[in-house]
């Protein structure tokens, strides 16, 4: 998003965390269906897309078409964020879509921080990830785009059902549909990533050749809080193929002190 974008954005963000702060988890989920459900209207209607996004327009004029759009089909407080999207101002159509699927998403996210289960639900997608990651045949099924993702939800629900809180299902079923436009497991670590940052913290992925013990864990994770100032979240991922040492990435930034990436260089070192 640009600039003038993001502030449209943080207008109706900060509308919901009003409402965030004395709503409970129940009310938060029904809040986010509205939007999400708008929001893949929005997605179906590239023509209503760029009615609501049209900046050239008066703002008045889209808000108006926006509540007779919604008027007997959404709540009053779905109505009054997305009233906040539509009188925003906006780049491109596509800018106004991924704001909407943001602030439905923030939405089951603060409703599990609510009830307390945020970080259960953020360990949840990760592990969901890796499962469907370790699984090419798995990953292929849920990931095809070609597939209407009302198809392959019954499948998400096969494997979470029962063994996942009701958040990380609503979550998993929204990265079927490519969430701000990426592949399921784009989707799956932007939604983990999310759910990090509501807690204030920062993901770090961890690949090892063994699974760190406790007090290892706890040193890297006081090492790399003390380098990005804020709490780390530690998404482990053990690979023996690494052969020794580990790999973190925080963010853009890759820290690589595997034995395979050591030996890789000197494979190259020794062929010039």
């Amino acid at each position: 998003m640009d600039t003038a974008a993001r502030e449209s954005y943080a207008v109706a963000k900060e509308r919901l965390e009003g409402y965030a702060a004395e709503a409970d988890q129940a009310r938060l989920t029904a809040l986010a269906n509205e939007v999400l459900a708008v929001a893949q209207l929005l997605s179906r209607e590239p023509r209503l897309r760029r009615a609501l996004a049209d900046s050239s327009r008066p703002a008045e004029g889209r808000v108006e078409l926006l509540r007779s759009l919604l008027a007997g089909k959404a709540g009053e407080e779905a109505q009054a964020l997305l009233s906040d999207l539509a009188g925003g101002r906006w780049s491109r159509p596509g800018e106004f879509l991924d704001a909407t699927e943001r602030l439905g998403i923030e939405a089951l996210l603060a409703g599990a921080e609510r009830a307390g289960e945020l970080a259960d639900v953020e360990d949840e997608l990760f592990r969901f990830g890796q499962i469907v990651e370790g699984d090419p045949e798995l990953a292929a099924t849920l990931g095809d785009s070609s597939v209407d993702p009302e198809r392959r939800a019954p499948l998400v629900h096969l494997l979470l059902d029962g063994k996942a809180r009701e958040s990380t299902i609503r979550l998993a079923e929204q990265a079927l549909r490519g969430f701000g436009g990426r592949s399921l497991h784009g989707s799956l670590i932007r939604l983990v990533e999310l759910a990090a940052d509501r807690r204030d913290a920062a993901v770090a992925y961890v690949t090892a050749a063994v699974a760190p013990t406790e007090a290892e864990e706890q040193a890297l994770v006081d090492r790399l809080s003390h380098m990005y100032g804020r709490q780390i979240s530690l998404k482990i991922e053990v690979k023996p193929e690494v052969i020794g040492g580990m790999s973190v990435r925080v963010g853009s930034e890759l820290y690589d002190g595997t034995v395979r990436r050591r030996l890789l260089q000197a494979r190259a070192a020794l062929a010039k």
